[in-house]
């Protein structure tokens, strides 16, 4: 007694294919977590908040867990060892609530002890803004500070009319990412970047 081949194909396809669908829903769902996990911080344990500001205890040091360091590739902000370079990100303000660039806000603060600073806008892409005159950073070196070696920006869409503040421009209407990198930051916060003196992230009016 003969077997048609083609009923033992067709009966084979019936039984590889669900387990083919199995194999790949569990490629997608293992990606799919992975890459949350990478793009939304990753070991959240490693993470420390001074005021609105936070960084990882891990990035940049030996220690880093495999997620912080895929982070650190894909995200691009935290490259760098702690002898080199401190990130602090702020996605909120002094008050908890949500950075948005149409809204303006008013950030002072010690000029962070570092041989270099710099305070950047990012849209919560993680790319600059397209804002007028590539005015993306304040650093020190452009820094106006007063008597108290305190610095004062303002960000937003419009231009401010007070010489006295800084002006990080914010176009459109989307989240608001700020970087503050500190080079070659002063012995103690490579040690524990959480002696940082904070600056404050105050909204200005309603938006």
């Amino acid at each position: 007694m003969s077997v048609n081949p083609s009923i033992n194909g067709a009966g084979l396809t019936k039984r590889i294919f669900p387990l083919l669908w199995v194999v790949l829903l569990g490629v997608v769902l293992g990606v799919g977590t992975a890459w949350w996990a990478i793009r939304n911080g990753g070991a959240a344990r490693s993470l420390v908040k001074m005021g609105p500001w936070e960084t990882s205890l891990l990035a940049g040091s030996p220690n880093a867990d495999s997620y912080t360091r895929a982070r650190v590739a894909v995200v691009g902000l935290l490259a760098l060892g702690r002898d080199e370079t401190i990130y602090y990100v702020a996605r909120t303000d002094s008050t908890g609530q949500s950075l948005r660039s149409h809204c303006q806000y008013r950030i002072d603060g010690l000029a962070p002890t570092a041989r270099w600073w710099s305070l950047t806008a990012y849209a919560d892409d993680h790319f600059l803004f397209e804002a007028p005159q590539n005015r993306f950073s304040l650093n020190g070196a452009t820094a106006q500070l007063d008597q108290r070696g305190e610095f004062h920006v303002l960000t937003g869409p419009t231009k401010p009319s007070d010489a006295a503040f800084a002006w990080l421009p914010t176009p459109g209407d989307r989240g608001l990412e700020l970087t503050l990198r500190l080079y070659h930051p002063l012995a103690a916060l490579q040690q524990d970047p959480r002696g940082l003196i904070a600056p404050t992230i105050k909204r200005v009016g309603a938006c």
